[in-house]
């Protein structure tokens, strides 16, 4: 299962080794999932790390071993993102998530894809960490 990680879910996982975002990492390296994400995403994530928990930064390096970056979505796939409705600092994220092929958009962001969780939009599923840990597991 390929899952496409938002930048939310990349920094919860460098921020901490017990979290769900951790898990992921973990499955992956167990061959269950393969992680993704876009540049986008991964900028986002650093920058975030770096004003919230610099410390964290060599960790975040570290992950990024069992990451692969895909492509960023040409403007016409962020635009149709942007229609679902999804706030255009969003609308990237699920562009590439859909342009990659992935199975599932793994976001934390509830306040700008609440409204897509558990949903498919264009072949990809939109989910929490934590459902997404659930549904690997299931097909264990």
């Amino acid at each position: 299962m390929k899952l496409f990680l938002d930048a939310n879910v990349i920094f919860t996982a460098a921020y901490s080794r017990t979290g769900n975002g951790r898990g992921l990492f973990m499955l992956a390296d167990a061959d269950c999932c393969t992680l993704c994400t876009s540049a986008f995403a991964l900028d986002e994530a650093r920058r975030n790390l770096a004003l919230k928990a610099p410390d964290k930064l060599n960790e975040l390096d570290r992950l990024l071993s069992g990451l692969a970056i895909v492509p960023e979505s040409p403007p016409d796939g962020v635009k149709r993102a942007a229609s679902l409705p999804l706030a255009m600092k969003d609308a990237p994220i699920m562009a590439a998530a859909i342009a990659c092929s992935s199975d599932i958009l793994v976001t934390g962001d509830r306040r700008d894809f609440g409204h897509l969780f558990g949903k498919i939009v264009e072949g990809v599923r939109v989910l929490t960490p934590r459902d997404t840990l659930e549904e690997l597991l299931k097909h264990q």
